[in-house]
């Protein structure tokens, strides 16, 4: 019997759907106040303060506010009231933050417009002013919004600013380690406390990893990669050697030639770590930063090879490297077009004095537009490559490869 006053309806008509609220709770890593117990507990206060029975929760969970592309619970709110799904009429969530932190105020107010276009009102359970579409509702509003948004923005400056600092005392910050390297957890007098596996974390605020060399065998590898290359000058000369020695790379799969340059241009093993090379702010997209900016902490790593073979090393990479016009470009493309009597990403990639197919992409917008300025037609489908997103490992549009 108790079932019975129980509406299963899920969708209702306008006249049955007065008095009942759905509620939005969003946790992120703002304040405990602002744990969704919290958020509900105050919501249902003011529920029952306004004779609303809540019918229906969205929930995000350790979601940030800044996108909507990341936040499933609203997204699946936006969509039941768009498509006349929805059995509510009132929207209850705890603060204009938990709402959102949108970096464009425009769009928090759009999605209460959709909810209001559809008769729905929504309610800040916790702000100190009734949203109910006065003047002043409205100026205060804009006003939160704005605060929301800006809270973001000077946090963003804050965590970057104390990333920085914790980089310059050689600490490790986040992202995988490189090869034959591991990550050793310390406490606050920077006293060993383990090693940290993949997928392990730091939970003490006190705590801080550092970098150290690997096994043994990974660690003779590298020493190996460097002075050999300072023998061949070839990356994937080196990958095939390591790949026909069965020697496996750190996750497993095989050697190729961007990863041997990787490794040789990773300053992690002459004792030094760099931060800020790219970053991503406000979960924008990202960018790589000028030298300018990076972070540099010198000999916080114990070293695997001495700072001349690095040196020279990288002198080779570099002197392999030179500034050409697009129009310089395309002329070695025709060229190679003649010589060859085709063209494609492999002949490109292996052709000395060429930049590599990713560069052409970069300056002409695709493959194929760099086939077309030399009067080529690909009898290939170049969709994929065309449509292929470059990668963190591309090399520069300004400075292309050339192993003259």
């Amino acid at each position: 019997m108790a079932n019975a006053l129980i509406v299963r309806e899920r969708f209702l008509p306008s006249s049955r759907k007065t008095h009942r609220a759905a509620q939005y709770v969003r946790m992120s890593t703002d304040y405990q106040r602002y744990s969704i117990e919290n958020q509900a507990a105050v919501i249902a206060a003011y529920a029952q303060a306004h004779d609303l029975s809540i019918v229906r929760t969205y929930r995000d969970e350790g979601e940030s506010g800044l996108k909507l592309k990341n936040r499933p619970g609203l997204i699946q709110l936006l969509d039941d009231v768009r498509s006349d799904h929805a059995d509510f009429d009132h929207i209850l969530v705890y603060d204009i933050s938990r709402w959102g932190r949108f970096q464009d105020v425009d769009e928090s107010a759009h999605h209460e417009f959709i909810c209001k276009q559809a008769g729905i009102k929504v309610a800040y359970c916790a702000e100190q002013f009734d949203n109910d579409g006065s003047m002043v509702s409205n100026i205060v509003k804009n006003i939160k919004r704005v605060m929301a948004a800006e809270y973001s923005r000077e946090l963003s400056v804050k965590v970057h600013a104390g990333a920085c600092r914790f980089a310059r005392l050689g600490f490790q910050l986040g992202g995988p380690v490189a090869y034959a390297l591991q990550r050793v957890l310390v406490d606050e007098k920077l006293q060993p406390k383990g090693l940290l596996k993949k997928g392990d974390r730091k939970y003490l605020q006190t705590d801080h990893v550092r970098l150290r060399p690997g096994p043994a065998n990974e660690v003779a590898v590298v020493k190996w990669i460097f002075h050999r290359f300072l023998e061949v000058r070839s990356e994937q000369a080196i990958a095939r050697e390591l790949n026909r020695h069965s020697i496996p790379t750190k996750n497993g799969g095989r050697w190729r030639g961007p990863l041997i340059s990787r490794i040789l241009k990773n300053e992690n093993y002459v004792g030094n770590i760099i931060y800020n090379r790219r970053s991503r702010k406000l979960r924008g997209n990202h960018v790589n930063n000028p030298p300018n900016v990076w972070v540099r902490s010198e000999g916080c790593i114990e070293p695997m090879v001495g700072l001349d073979v690095f040196r020279a090393a990288n002198k080779i990479i570099e002197e392999r490297r030179v500034d050409l016009s697009e129009q310089e470009m395309l002329v070695r493309l025709r060229r190679t077009l003649m010589k060859e009597g085709r063209l494609s990403p492999a002949i490109i990639n292996k052709t000395v004095g060429l930049p590599c197919h990713h560069v052409y992409i970069a300056h002409f917008g695709s493959i194929r537009n760099a086939y077309r300025l030399i009067g080529h037609t690909s009898k290939r489908n170049c969709d994929y490559i065309d449509t292929r997103q470059i990668g963190p490992t591309s090399w520069p549009s300004s400075r292309h490869r050339s192993p003259l």
